[in-house]
């Protein structure tokens, strides 16, 4: 079997472990920057990814993520900061990763080789058509991963592949391939490191880029959140009164009338005559505020 670039070893790698504690430091870091560059030549396939992410959880679809070992625990931290930052609901998300809820606690090696636990995964999530699931492997082999993949394709959904090698098995039926060619691993094969640290960036630019097209961000707001705590609270406030130019008091006024709806807030203030008025006009642009801005902008003008 040919050696892949993610058990390859790194150019620098060469008496790493007698070096002076900075200098292996400094190589550490200069590696994770060099890994993190290879994120800009996937930028069109992640464009295309969140394109049709997007599209599938406008049609009520479910977004899934598959995985085993480093690359599940970067789906799954990228997984489960989606409700909270952008209000996707959490019953559109399903994490299928290798070894169940146990691999929070060890990580073990061999589920990632069971195919019978992806295939049993996939179909206890019941992901099919109208669904988009994302497999990720820094190899692109791992069993688990592959499986996943193949089965949510089989069953009717939307499929994403990310991989660190080129020619990946896992690309090989996914609709859209996201290669992240980094360089070997200083340490050789311990992709929790540079190859991990461009799925974790090529993960948040592909749910960010989705939920930008879903409407969930103005200008950098992250308008759709869900204001759980007290520093969501005060964000939420904060961003009621920055894009529409209320104070902080009549901010907090409005997101009480608007229920904790950050866009329905800001409508409101707009002149919306209504929380149920504002709901409506962001139902007919696609639940974006820009449109739904310039909407009732329009209204007082005729």
């Amino acid at each position: 079997m040919a050696e892949t670039r993610t058990e390859a070893l790194h150019q620098n790698a060469e008496g790493l472990d007698v070096q002076a504690p900075e200098a292996i430091l400094a190589t550490l870091a200069n590696a994770q920057i060099e890994a993190a560059k290879a994120v800009h030549g996937a930028i069109p396939a992640i464009a295309t990814a969140a394109e049709l992410i997007a599209r599938q959880l406008k049609g009520g679809g479910r977004l899934a993520y598959a995985a085993a070992g480093s690359s599940g625990l970067m789906a799954v931290a990228d997984a489960l900061e989606l409700p909270g930052t952008f209000g996707i609901a959490r019953d559109r998300i399903a994490i299928l990763i290798a070894g169940g809820d146990e691999a929070f606690r060890t990580l073990a090696g061999g589920p990632e080789d069971d195919t019978e636990e992806a295939a049993a995964a996939v179909a206890a999530a019941d992901i099919g058509t109208g669904d988009c699931l994302i497999a990720i492997s820094a190899s692109g082999s791992t069993p688990y991963a592959v499986q996943a993949l193949e089965d949510a394709r089989h069953r009717g959904a939307a499929t994403i592949a990310i991989a660190n090698n080129r020619g990946a098995r896992l690309f090989k039926q996914a609709d859209v391939a996201i290669l992240l060619e980094t360089p070997p691993e200083l340490i050789a094969g311990s992709t929790r490191m540079g190859a991990g640290t461009a799925q974790k960036i090529a993960l948040n630019m592909l749910s960010t880029l989705t939920a930008i097209h879903l409407g969930h961000v103005h200008d950098g707001y992250m308008v759709n959140l869900i204001a759980d705590n007290i520093k969501l609270r005060d964000r939420a406030v904060r961003m009621v009164a920055a894009i529409s130019g209320k104070s902080r008091d009549d901010a907090a006024r409005l997101l009480e009338e608007s229920g904790g709806g950050v866009k329905t807030a800001i409508l409101l203030a707009a002149g919306a005559a209504s929380a149920d008025a504002a709901e409506k006009i962001l139902e007919r642009t696609g639940q974006k505020l820009r449109p739904a801005l310039s909407a009732i902008e329009g209204s007082k003008g005729r």
